[in-house]
């Protein structure tokens, strides 16, 4: 089967996800996520040409979750805002992604861009940047996929700020530090909406195209230079998949990013984007059938540069 037979592909992806559909425990510590379907899956590619084949629940949105970090970062680097590397490191963490001791050791500077932390300041710096990071990040979807409807789930943005004790502690120590622009209590707000948008793995795939175009946005526009483009899929390899990113390149040998609503987004620079969605997460906040589809898609296809 050629490896550019995507729709046969996405088709044999999902059947062979089946086994682990279900698998995991959904997110329930924030109340919207606990009262998600466990037993769905979907799975899409799209190609740096804008094609989009899918396959089981790829049309249903979910909470993008730590996915949107993704879209933030590429935003405040598209600013050509390389202050952020002042704030934030590039290395991969050993620690679960909302945790406040490696913060207290390294004085206010989150390891990466991806553990909560580090996401916070970014935000906080997109905020600073453009007034409106969660616009920003809504707008950047919206013009990606073509679909002037996504929009963030207030019952889920609810529930992220009610549950939100840890991140408010992350943010206030990060202020504590000196490393924080705006107000805590506004930061915030931006983060745990941008974290509520809903998506499907189809918009997905098309969002984040222009990392597999090496910066290129849909209308042809550069959004990240290409060296930016590089270090961000580079960041996502070592450090998108929480305290589990050293197995996931093991595995499946992608760039990825993945959210505890289940969504996976994995970039084959060049080719083409991958997503799969599963409620179901172990026990470090990634989706146990995504995973496994995700493995299978490269196994199948051969696209893994390493």
């Amino acid at each position: 089967m050629p490896a550019t037979d995507y729709r046969t592909v996405v088709e044999r992806v999902v059947a062979a996800t089946r086994p682990y559909v279900g698998a995991g425990k959904v997110a329930d510590y924030i109340p919207s996520l606990g009262e998600v379907d466990p037993n769905q899956f979907g799975f899409a590619v799209a190609t740096v040409d804008g094609q989009v084949h899918g396959g089981g629940e790829s049309a249903t949105p979910f909470t993008i979750e730590s996915i949107s970090k993704l879209f933030a970062l590429a935003l405040v680097l598209g600013h050509d805002d390389k202050a952020i590397w002042k704030r934030v490191g590039r290395e991969p963490t050993g620690d679960p992604f909302n945790s406040l001791i490696p913060l207290q050791i390294s004085k206010g500077i989150p390891g990466n861009p991806f553990v909560n932390p580090g996401a916070i300041a970014v935000t906080d710096q997109l905020l600073h940047d453009t007034g409106d990071a969660y616009g920003a990040v809504r707008a950047l979807l919206r013009a990606e996929t073509g679909d002037p409807q996504l929009h963030v789930d207030a019952v889920t943005a609810h529930s992220e700020e009610t549950t939100g004790n840890r991140d408010r502690a992350l943010a206030y120590l990060l202020a504590d530090f000196g490393n924080m622009l705006n107000p805590v209590p506004e930061a915030l707000d931006h983060y745990f909406r941008q974290c509520s948008i809903m998506i499907s793995c189809e918009k997905l795939a098309l969002a984040a195209l222009f990392l597999a175009r090496h910066g290129v946005r849909a209308d042809g526009s550069r959004l990240l230079s290409e060296e930016d483009a590089r270090g961000v899929n580079a960041i996502m390899l070592t450090c998108g998949t929480y305290n589990e990113a050293g197995e996931f390149a093991y595995r499946v040998g992608l760039p990825c990013k993945s959210g505890v609503g289940g969504g996976i987004l994995a970039v084959v620079p060049g080719r083409c984007t991958a997503v799969a969605w599963g409620p179901g997460v172990d026990g470090k906040g990634n989706s146990v059938s995504a995973a496994a589809a995700l493995e299978t898609f490269v196994r199948l296809t051969g696209l893994s540069p390493l």
